[in-house]
């Protein structure tokens, strides 16, 4: 018999006055939190490898934004283990947790002591599966007996009620189907589809309940035995190639993370902190490239984000564009193959407009969430014919260029229609969808763009760095049209390049506060505040020299620079608050972003102060990741940065941003027109002395490199050349 799900909490007036899809503090995941990724499916799991054993949190297994599992806890007689340890291995494949028995009663009297016996659960995923491996060992000298338990529950929530939204009505939940090993919990959704969740034993407990399977332990003085306990999602319609097994799906896993790592180039330096730092973005990002069709695709962070947007996969694919350009490739097929093709004023979406973000969980088939194919988003478009202008440069792919093409037009007309739709020369944004997001840009929380009194601007919304990003589209599409033989087209879009960068600066800069105006508003008025945007100018190359070095000095000042990097909002502003989402607090990426600008105008100091910040930053969080984002409180002696409780951690962007200060430092490009590598007055930061590049490749051409830092300088030595490539140090 079916029966209605409970429902989730009720948002309150203050969520909903903040923005319709505010993540509320009590949907964040714990401190020392452990996160697995495969595919679609991510689980976040407490220290103890258990799943909200300690209250309700953002912890589960989750698969296509719906939540497989939503209570998990193992549990001996009627206490939790001891915790010893708790690990994801290197390559982000495994969760391994060292647990111990607590001191056990029975009627008061103490029947075993605490450290006799040993748990080693280790945890794995699949497409769709969560495997884990149970192996319990005796040190005891005597028999020892003892109930362990499986408590488990599935909600099936969806990934937006889990970040706090609130639904006028569920699905039901079915009744179980339950037999010797397995148990099924099963859901209707409201969009008729059935769900489930199979859960299963190897070997079968002596007790199985809907809720709770119960093993009575018998071990031998130094005895073992293994359990096996897999959790499997399904769906009509889905049907996964899994592994069989923990093992097979352990193998499984590190072989796509070997494949991964040959595929691109490696990075050692001399200091053992900086590899690990580098070692976990690298992880950190083969975990949330996912295979698509296309190619890979880096998913955007878990647990809020664990699908493809549009603007942080081009961002991603840009900051490690030197480093891995398959990335770049995967990201344009994809959105390429993603692009609206027609109006649909409920998804913002226009013709030529490059995708937001896209769901597949129940409240986005239903349309209760504008997300399962939205394009609410105004910059993804340019950024779109930026990433195939920088992945051209990078690898003179033309034929690849040549397929994406038709693509590259339609989001250039795109940005010259209902980009902008008074025909003023700026792209803007006013939200059309009913449910969709107010502010478009990427810092789109509802009062992330305001004037210098803290008033919200009025739509239309014209972004200072969408320009920049704009001005970038149409240099980087004049030179692609021109390689490909369409000279009067690259004609006109240079020249229309040259206007905007002269409109740009006549309609943006600030000479009074020295920096470009956040944005302009319905009115054309520029809203005065000093923000992290202006720094996208830089990124973009659309500011003057002289404008440029103003926003560097004002960027590295005191009102915006925290000691652990840039904030995104100066302390001066009327709405800065250090604790905010976007107003106030520090984003590895756009710092990131920031550093590849600081290097295109050649701004060594502040570039070595910003990657040094960062990576003492990236010293203080647990495995040396840098979350989606930290709050922005000046750093303190002896003090780490301070966390921001609801981001992702990892975030695609942020790990992205690693190689961006490092390649930024290195001043590195490509020029395969004419089979050449420069680097552009290649520095080292103070904490490396060494830094060594194995497999930098540009086509079939693949070559060594080692740098030693002298001064302020960094000597060049080429180790191994494969094919014929100039290695070039230029002044």
């Amino acid at each position: 018999m079916a029966r209605p799900r409970p429902q989730r909490r009720r948002a309150s007036e203050e969520d909903a006055a903040i923005g319709p899809f505010y993540i509320p503090s009590a949907a964040s995941a714990r401190v020392g939190a452990q996160s697995l990724k495969y595919g679609d499916t991510f689980a976040v799991l407490d220290a103890y490898g258990d799943v909200q054993a300690a209250g309700p949190a953002a912890e589960g297994l989750f698969h296509e934004d719906t939540r497989y599992l939503s209570r998990l806890v193992l549990v001996l007689e009627s206490e939790r283990p001891l915790l010893l340890s708790s690990r994801v291995t290197r390559d982000n494949t495994v969760l391994a947790v060292d647990l111990a028995n607590p001191d056990i009663y029975d009627d008061g009297r103490l029947t075993l002591a605490r450290d006799q016996v040993h748990l080693l659960r280790s945890k794995v995923l699949d497409d769709g599966a969560c495997f884990e491996r149970l192996e319990i060992r005796s040190f005891a000298d005597h028999p020892v007996a003892v109930a362990l338990r499986y408590g488990f529950d599935a909600d099936f929530a969806d990934m937006f009620e889990v970040r706090g939204q609130r639904r006028a009505a569920s699905g039901e939940l079915l009744e179980p189907e339950i037999d010797a090993a397995s148990v099924t919990l099963g859901y209707r959704g409201r969009d008729h589809v059935v769900r489930r969740t199979e859960i299963r034993f190897d070997p079968p407990p002596d007790t199985l309940r809907r809720r709770e399977a119960r093993y009575e332990l018998r071990l031998p003085p130094h005895g073992s035995l293994k359990i096996a306990a897999t959790v499997l999602c399904a769906r009509e319609g889905f049907d996964a190639r899994r592994a069989e097994d923990f093992s097979g799906a352990a193998a499984k896993a590190a072989a796509r993370v070997t494949t991964l790592h040959h595929a691109g180039a490696r990075i050692v330096t001399s200091n053992t902190a900086c590899n690990g730092w580098i070692d976990r973005s690298e992880s950190d990002l083969d975990m949330l490239l996912t295979d698509q069709p296309s190619g890979p695709y880096p998913y955007a962070g878990i647990p809020w984000f664990n699908t493809a947007f549009g603007r942080d996969g081009i961002i991603t694919a840009l900051e490690t564009l030197w480093l891995r350009p398959q990335i770049a490739r995967g990201v344009l097929a994809f959105l390429a193959a993603a692009q609206a093709r027609e109006t649909d004023p409920a998804r913002d979406a226009e013709p030529g407009k490059i995708l937001h973000e896209t769901r597949k969980s129940e409240m986005a088939v239903l349309g209760e969430v504008p997300f399962g194919r939205y394009y609410g988003t105004v910059d993804a478009t340019p950024l779109f014919v930026v990433l195939a202008a920088a992945y051209f440069r990078r690898t003179g792919d033309q034929p690849f260029i040549s397929s994406i093409w038709p693509n590259i037009e339609a989001a250039l007309l795109w940005m010259k229609s209902h980009g902008d739709g008074d025909g003023d020369g700026f792209l803007e944004y006013d939200r059309r969808a009913e449910k969709g997001l107010a502010n478009q840009g990427w810092k789109d929380s509802g009062d992330a763009v305001f004037h210098a009194d803290g008033r919200l601007a009025t739509a239309p919304i014209a972004l200072v760095e969408v320009q920049a990003y704009a001005f970038a589209a149409l240099e980087g599409a004049s030179e692609m049209a021109r390689a490909l033989g369409a000279e009067p087209r690259a004609e006109t879009l240079g020249a229309e390049a040259h206007r905007l960068r002269r409109r740009f600066d006549a309609a943006y800069w600030l000479e009074e506060i020295g920096t470009f105006a956040l944005a302009l508003d319905g009115s054309k008025t520029a809203c005065q505040v000093r923000t992290s945007n202006a720094g996208h100018a830089l990124f973009a190359g659309i500011a003057e020299p002289q404008r440029a070095a103003r926003v560097a000095a004002t960027l590295m000042g005191d009102g915006h620079f925290s000691g652990w990097g840039i904030r995104t909002l100066a302390a001066s502003e009327r709405r800065y608050n250090p604790m905010s989402y976007h107003n106030g607090s520090i984003w590895p990426h756009d710092n990131g972003l920031i550093a590849m600008g600081f290097a295109r105008y050649g701004f060594r100091a502040p570039l070595l102060r910003l990657i040094e910040a960062m990576f003492d930053a990236s010293t203080f969080f647990e495995l040396h990741r840098l979350p989606e984002l930290f709050c922005g409180f000046v750093r303190r002696p002896g003090e780490g940065p301070t966390l921001y409780p609801v981001a992702c951690n990892p975030q695609a962007w942020s790990s992205a941003a690693a190689f961006a200060l490092l390649g930024a430092t290195l001043g590195v490009s490509f020029h395969p027109e004419i089979a050449q590598i420069r680097f552009t007055r290649p520095a080292l930061p103070r904490f490396i002395d060494e830094l060594r590049i194995e497999r930098l490749a540009m086509g079939s051409v693949a070559v060594d490199l080692h740098f030693r830092r002298h001064g302020e300088d960094a000597a060049l030595t080429v180790l191994r050349k494969t094919g014929d490539v100039e290695i070039v140090v230029t002044g």
